[in-house]
């Protein structure tokens, strides 16, 4: 893919990712052509969830949005959860992606953790080589978060996908994580992170 597929493509997986909001749905035509100017395993799948969209009330879409991403551990969009679960070393790991940030002059608010997929996704969209690092680094979590949706029949599945479709395939250490993510689940231990709630 080229830069600007690339560019291209990550936006509008971060658009889709996002709650859902009339925004989005005045957003269709222009995430349509996107479908057509990126490579068919990135497109395609991103073609299929647009479907979706489109022929869901978006009252709904909101409702099964929340009951996916928001009540289940294996469909958590922050992507540190997978690797640390709620650990102090999560701490650390959102620092940096705030520090990676903040290096290129984006400041978020403090509503938002820095590893939510589609604050991710929207980063890479700018600035593709940091971007394609930050989301090759939990490669892991993100294919064990596709198989999550895959599995309970979520029209989202689909765009995860398209996001693996814009990423190196999975190498050896890759597959030693997700098979142990699998078999144990992220750890565990109650940690508050309200220190690392976004850039301030």
């Amino acid at each position: 893919m080229t830069a600007s597929e690339h560019t291209m493509a990550w936006q509008a997986q971060s658009l889709l990712l996002d709650y859902p909001s009339a925004a989005l749905l005045d957003r269709l035509s222009l995430l349509r052509e996107v479908t057509r100017a990126v490579p068919g395993p990135v497109g395609d799948p991103l073609a299929q969830i647009l479907d979706h969209v489109e022929r869901t009330p978006l009252p709904d879409l909101a409702a099964d949005y929340v009951a996916t991403f928001d009540h289940r551990k294996r469909g958590s969009l922050y992507l540190t959860y997978y690797t640390y679960g709620d650990t102090r070393k999560r701490g650390m790991a959102l620092l940096r992606f705030t520090h990676a940030y903040r290096a290129e002059g984006l400041v978020l608010s403090s509503e938002e953790l820095p590893d939510h997929l589609a604050v991710v996704l929207e980063f890479a969209a700018g600035h593709p080589g940091l971007g394609l690092r930050l989301l090759s680094e939990h490669r892991a979590g993100l294919e064990l978060l596709r198989l999550g949706l895959h599995e309970t029949n979520s029209p989202w599945a689909s765009v995860l996908d398209s996001i693996s479709a814009t990423l190196p395939r999975l190498r050896g250490s890759d597959e030693d994580v997700l098979a142990r993510l699998i078999a144990q689940g992220p750890p565990e231990e109650e940690v508050g992170l309200q220190p690392f709630g976004g850039l301030r």
